[in-house]
């Protein structure tokens, strides 16, 4: 068996969160090894999908909102450092009822921080932007710094900026399982051969948990993968008034249970315009996700699209799966792994973590470098 490689840091999944932690990482000098087990910027975990909603009136939690602004900066200086295009504001609307937690949570964070916003009844609404049409009593909260993100090109300017910055990224290399060290530090093997680091950076997404057991330790929080649809519609009367020059991100409380609706203006070259429900998927793991879109899943959607936007379920063209990983409060979970000395873990998104990606990315370069301690969102 050939000698395991040595490195400072190693970091496990190169989606959003590991190709920015990995960046982050060779950019301070540190020795990092990437390693996925799929292609860069793949479509089989939560990176993925054409665009990715960034917003700051943060109906989730308004300690969010300096992530945020760091995110936004962030976002520009990974653009100019690449020459990439990632993030187009459009501004965004949380649409719901008065007393919704969408809206009055976006108020908050609003509030809070001193963001702008503006706030229309439907009558407004429906006189500045003619292509929704909710019911009766529902308000809007407009922010006019919200946007989108490109995933891919983001996950892919990420990995340019960590290898140029002498990172080793291996990909299609299937972790096998991981070890800690008697004397310190974690040991991963994986298809490839094995590789020791002081520090181990496990950003897997939905196969965390899958990995950790392979330590016999328990995750700090329980977290459940969560099957979720991305959904394209070509609108009634063509996509002219949904690009995204003249048409904003969106997110709707549709009032059934607390239900929520988002969506996105047609990008250019686009299949259409892109919505999806944000939770309510079914549980599911990597290993035995449906990947199919079934009749039934479009027809529920074009349902409730029609009672917002009802000239954008014209035409379905097309859909995908992703996942998300859920924690129980749907807050992040960001720390060292207690019991094992060595691993740092980021995981438990919950749907709503992609916009973070190069906070993340800082935060766990400081985890793995000893630089700070990480406190986020609590309820």
């Amino acid at each position: 068996m050939a000698p395991a490689q040595d490195y400072d840091v190693i970091v496990v999944g190169l989606g959003a969160m590991g190709s920015a932690a990995a960046a982050c990482l060779a950019r301070r000098g540190v020795r990092v090894l990437g390693v996925e087990q799929f292609q860069p910027a793949h479509d089989r975990g939560s990176s993925h999908g054409e665009s990715r909603m960034i917003r700051k009136a943060y109906f989730e939690h308004p300690a969010y909102v300096p992530l945020l602004e760091r995110a936004y900066e962030l976002w520009r200086a990974l653009e100019a450092d690449t020459g990439s295009e990632l993030l187009t504001v459009t501004g965004g609307l949380l649409l719901g009822a008065p007393e919704s937690a969408t809206v009055t949570g976006g108020v908050a964070s609003a509030e809070r921080w001193g963001l702008p916003y503006r706030m229309l009844t439907r009558r407004q609404l429906t006189a500045e932007l003619p292509t929704f049409s909710p019911p009766r009593g529902t308000v809007a909260l407009f922010e006019p710094d919200a946007g989108f993100i490109r995933p891919e090109a983001a996950v892919r300017a990420q990995l340019r900026l960590a290898e140029a910055a002498g990172a080793e990224l291996r990909f299609g290399e299937r972790v096998l399982g991981l070890e800690g060290r008697a004397r310190g530090g974690m040991e991963l093997r994986c298809a490839g051969g094995r590789y020791l680091a002081e520090r181990l950076v496990l950003c897997a997404g939905p196969w965390t948990p899958g990995l950790v057991v392979t330590l016999g330790l328990p995750l700090p929080v329980p977290l459940e993968v969560e099957r979720q649809v991305l959904f394209w519609f070509e609108p009634d009367g063509g996509i002219e008034p949904y690009l995204f020059d003249r048409h904003p991100v969106w997110i709707w409380e549709t009032g059934e249970a607390a239900v929520q609706l988002y969506g996105f203006p047609a990008l250019a070259g686009s299949a259409g315009v892109k919505v999806a429900f944000f939770h309510g998927g079914r549980s599911c793991t990597p290993d035995d996700v449906d990947r199919a879109v079934q009749p039934d899943e479009v027809a529920k959607i074009t349902a409730a699209l029609r009672r917002l936007l009802p000239g954008v379920p014209g035409r379905f063209v097309q859909a995908t799966t992703c996942m998300y990983t859920n924690s129980p409060d749907r807050h992040f979970v960001i720390g060292n792994l207690p019991g094992a000395p060595g691993l740092i873990v980021a995981c438990g998104f919950s749907g709503h973590g992609f916009k973070f990606a190069p906070v993340v990315g800082e935060l766990l370069a400081e985890l793995a470098t000893g630089s700070t301690s990480v406190e986020l969102p609590q309820e």
